[in-house]
């Protein structure tokens, strides 16, 4: 059985889309894309640097149109994967690869979601921390210590905390023990309450969405479960921006549901690293480049329901 998984926010790094232009067709539908968003997905995706796609406004339809670019080269038929899931803002991607929204859909509202978080996170200051190792329920206890979020619960040892930037600057001064702080290059403090206001502007657009169910097994980030209504799903995916992402969860239903092989979607290797720490035996291929498109078919061949 054949996941695709598709990375959320802070997985883009500069550059990564340069290697997927020379295939022909995506630099098109990247183009058509990029009006759809408003944004010049290719540059940013080529020669923008860090800080620029770092901005929520910017990576958000980047990685969205970056996943959508990549499964329509490996899947260019009728046919898909058996499962799909997306962490955080990949749930976007997720969406429109399951069938629950069109791909310009999914754009226009990770447009709005980008814009809209970004405006939440200029509110307060805020930042996001990842916290590597330590005693789970340690951990927990010290973020919440400290008035903070576990805004992603990643499973295989990894919580990130999210809230006030004196917040995390007092929980860096006294963190758990054996555990290992780094602090993450993203604008604000997302899945928490300081997300409300984001909440609110997509709460307004997404009753309009033309929304189907989904065809493929669709998780989600909430408990993991998977979703049949793909009303259902638009309705999480506005919940889930001022809610914890719990990826481990996403993964225990991976597991339960008999996942043979993960292909994590560019920009890969996050998704791909938890898997392979949390789910052994599972074969996995992380996307980055064309170069892995092969490995992938296989993958595909070998695991397909």
């Amino acid at each position: 059985m054949i996941l695709l998984a598709s990375p959320g926010q802070g997985a883009q790094t500069p550059g990564f889309l340069q290697p997927w232009l020379e295939i022909p067709g995506v630099s098109d539908r990247l183009a058509w894309w990029s009006a759809v968003t408003g944004l010049d997905l290719v540059r940013y995706g080529t020669t923008a640097d860090a800080e620029e796609i770092r901005d929520t406004a910017v990576a958000q339809p980047l990685l969205v149109a970056a996943a959508l670019a990549a499964y329509e080269v490996l899947y260019p038929g009728a046919s898909g994967p058996d499962a799909v899931a997306g962490h955080s803002v990949g749930e976007l991607a997720a969406a429109a690869i399951a069938g629950v929204l069109s791909p310009e859909a999914a754009l226009v509202l990770v447009r709005e979601r980008g814009r809209a978080m970004a405006e939440a996170a200029a509110v307060t200051e805020t930042g996001m921390t990842a916290v590597l190792g330590g005693d789970a329920d340690e951990v927990l206890a010290a973020i919440d210590k400290h008035g903070l979020t576990p805004a992603n619960v990643n499973g295989a040892g990894q919580v990130v905390a999210a809230g006030t930037s004196a917040a995390l600057a007092a929980f860096a001064e006294e963190p758990p023990a054996k555990a290992r702080l780094r602090p993450l290059k993203v604008a604000g403090a997302f899945h928490t309450e300081h997300m409300a206001p984001a909440v609110d502007t997509l709460s307004r657009l997404a009753p309009g969405l033309p929304v189907a169910d989904p065809g493929p097994t669709l998780l989600q980030n909430r408990d993991g479960a998977a979703v049949t209504s793909g009303a259902d799903f638009v309705a999480r995916l506005v919940e889930q921006v001022s809610a914890p992402v719990r990826w481990d969860a996403c993964m225990a239903t991976m597991r339960e549901i008999g996942v043979t092989a993960i292909i994590e979607l560019p920009p890969a290797g996050t998704l791909a690293g938890l898997a392979r720490r949390e789910l052994k035996g599972v074969e996995l291929v992380a996307l980055k480049t064309p170069e892995d498109l092969d490995k992938a078919r296989e993958l595909i061949k070998a695991h397909a329901s």
